[in-house]
């Protein structure tokens, strides 16, 4: 008899543990946010994206301008090695060797300096959007905010990405305030 007292005791104490459970669950408020469509498509990731191509546009032109040169001499190369002295050769090869190097160099410079720079203004952008995602969680009592990620299903009820994409309108030219 106590064993079956014993075991109604535990099969109500697990009813009241999944009861409880469910309750608090039922109360949770979850929203979901796309960082990646906020750095492709707000506002102020538009503006950075659009600062830094005119930031290093001349340097670009300047290594198309270095290409178009070694694909020049290159085609020299080609159609006068058959008619140059051995000497005359070998100074066009050791000049397009050098020029190709540069081109090289300035192109992985290009690339690096490139990725630095947006890693900077992805900060700030990133930086803003959780100061919006914590305000919309503070106002609309969100209990937990996920960054999405490969989720396999989601409801469009709990994704909140338009919801910080308008946020960020109203931010765009203004910089990030020191606390």
């Amino acid at each position: 008899m106590t064993r079956k007292f014993n075991c109604s005791k535990a099969l109500f104490a697990i009813f009241m543990m999944l009861w409880s459970i469910s309750v608090y669950a039922i109360n949770t408020k979850i929203g979901i946010v796309n960082t990646d469509k906020i750095l492709r498509e707000s506002a102020p990731a538009v503006i950075a994206q659009l600062k830094i191509e005119q930031e290093f546009f001349p340097r670009d032109e300047q290594i198309k301008k270095m290409a178009a040169q070694a694909k020049e001499l290159q085609a020299q190369l080609e159609k006068k090695s058959a008619t140059m002295s051995e000497a005359d050769r070998r100074e066009m090869e050791r000049v397009l060797a050098s020029l190709s190097r540069e081109f090289q160099r300035a192109k992985r410079q290009l690339r690096e300096d490139l990725s630095v720079r947006q890693n900077e203004e992805f900060g700030i952008i990133l930086e803003h959007t959780n100061e919006v995602i914590k305000n919309i969680a503070e106002t609309e009592k969100y209990d937990l905010i996920l960054q999405l990620q490969d989720s396999v299903y989601r409801s469009e009820r709990i994704d909140i990405t338009e919801q910080v994409l308008n946020a960020l309108k109203g931010r765009v030219g203004q910089s990030a305030k020191p606390k």
